[in-house]
């Protein structure tokens, strides 16, 4: 018997991280394990929580989902996080390899004290800095580029632990949201453009800190608002405190948030995901509608949209493929020779809704293929007449440096091919993708402004609106603004 991780769950782009901090509660680390919970979809590979007392700092990392290290069967791991606040990170890795030495928050004791750190996004000079890190003395424990802001904060001269940061942060690109955690304050950052989200939640007289309003719900706590873009919160004992500790950017929030990453009961930049979705199917319909009998969504991110696709397309909205719940990121395969199922695990056609008709299927994205293939395939063996396939978002033709797992451009299947030889290979009657001008309408926008871009497009555009430093070997934007004021 072999242990296998499932093909079929790289034909999607992965859900980046999740964060969370809590401050002034007795029991911050149960709170933090169950608003890592709530964001369980935005990274299953490892998880953690550091808590703090305001005198010592107790955390617990490990490898797998939040219920397999904080669970029911793990209260006395919860009940050894004592303090009164805490952070916790969920994650799904972009840079450094799945190791227990990558698992986040990030600790370290400092000069003024201990200092976790947790961060979703990526940074696109953390190379370039680890190099220069490096030659100066600075010994790395992890692969990840979230230690270049430690090593960058334990340099610094600067006095406080809050001046230490916004020096370490002035001098990296990407994008990035961070939830950080002092003996005495929680720390939140978003980058300039705010291309990753971060949200202020409420629960009596503490404050939250967490990458969704999900995670707000489940503890019963009040959404206050979202953190700005580039804005430095910290929460302390006196309440809280507001900086902008960087120039003024364009607002660039990652437009696949409401695509895919978020989930649908969130609100998201005062949005609600799941309207979005909907608003996207529908306008889905509207550009490249077909005669059809139902419309049947891929589970379960094709869900809202295809709600949205059937209320416009006036055509019946049927489960037509049905999701098996309990099979996770890798399945025990006994033998070879079952293999070739692939996609069943995960999937079963509803024979009743398709046999003899003609069916739309709605999904949210279209990456390598692979599951899309096999899921018409599916779908035809059950007996539909016709397969058309409408996708909530434009080609992805590009791949992201923020924060997404992405594979190389060369494997996406958009950039290999047109239209029309994707729906030969998929194996559908018809293929669709929404406009990028009727993905920004769905979202509101009278259309893209080529000129200055409402959200952060890139997978689809490749217009990148942060430096890829690290890609195109030379010093940062942000390198270079810092040389020109000190000259």
């Amino acid at each position: 018997m072999t242990l296998t991780t499932s093909p079929f769950d790289d034909d999607h782009l992965h859900e980046e991280c999740a964060v969370f901090g809590i401050f002034g509660t007795t029991d911050a680390a149960a709170h933090t394990a169950l608003g890592l919970h709530a964001l369980q979809h935005r990274g299953q590979e490892a998880t953690g929580i550091v808590a703090t007392d305001g005198e010592q700092f107790h955390a617990h990392r490990g490898l797998g989902h939040v219920g397999e290290n904080f669970g029911a069967d793990s209260q006395n791991t919860v009940a050894k996080l004592q303090g009164f606040a805490a952070i916790g990170h969920n994650r799904y890795a972009t840079t450094g390899e799945t190791a227990i030495r990558n698992v986040q928050p990030l600790f370290a004791d400092f000069e003024f004290g201990g200092f976790a750190l947790c961060h979703n996004g990526n940074l696109t000079n953390a190379l370039i800095l680890r190099q220069q890190l490096v030659r100066q003395g600075c010994i790395f424990q992890s692969t990840t580029d979230t230690e270049t802001i430690v090593h960058l904060i334990a340099r610094s001269r600067r006095r406080t632990v809050v001046d230490r940061l916004i020096e370490a942060v002035n001098q990296v690109d990407g994008a990035y949201a961070l939830v950080c955690l002092s003996s005495s304050a929680l720390i939140g950052l978003r980058d300039p453009n705010g291309v990753r989200p971060l949200v202020l939640g409420k629960l009596g007289d503490s404050y939250i800190l967490t990458s969704e309003t999900c995670a707000l719900d489940i503890i019963g706590a009040d959404f206050m608002r979202d953190v700005e873009p580039g804005e430095l919160l910290v929460i302390g004992e006196d309440g809280i405190q507001s900086y902008f500790p960087f120039r003024k950017a364009q607002k660039r929030f990652c437009i696949f948030e409401y695509i895919y990453f978020a989930r649908p009961d969130s609100l998201v930049e005062g949005i609600s995901v799941y309207a979005a979705r909907k608003a996207i199917g529908a306008e889905l319909a509207q550009e490249s509608g077909v005669d059809a009998d139902v419309v049947v969504p891929v589970p379960d991110s094709g869900v809202p949209a295809a709600v949205g696709y059937a209320e416009a397309a006036r055509i019946p909205f049927e489960l037509g493929i049905i999701r098996n719940h309990y099979v996770g990121r890798t399945f025990i395969q006994p033998t070879d020779q079952v293999r070739h199922l692939g996609v069943k695990l995960k999937h079963n056609a509803n024979r009743a809704q398709l046999a003899g008709k003609r069916v739309i299927l709605v999904d949210d994205s279209i990456v390598r293929g692979t599951t899309s293939t096999k899921i018409v395939e599916m779908v035809r063996q059950a007996g539909a007449t016709e397969v058309h396939m409408r996708i909530a978002s434009p080609p992805t033709s590009y791949s992201c440096f923020y924060g997404v797992d992405t594979p190389e451009r060369e494997k996406l299947l958009a950039y290999k091919m047109s239209v029309e030889e994707m729906a030969r290979v998929i194996g559908v009657d018809s293929l669709a993708f929404i406009s990028i001008d009727g993905l920004y309408r769905a979202m509101g926008e009278p259309g893209r402004n080529p000129e200055a871009a409402q959200y952060c497009d890139a997978c689809f555009t490749g217009d990148y609106p942060i430096a890829l430093t690290d890609r195109e070997g030379g010093p940062s934007t942000r390198q270079l603004s810092l040389l020109a004021e000190a000259s």
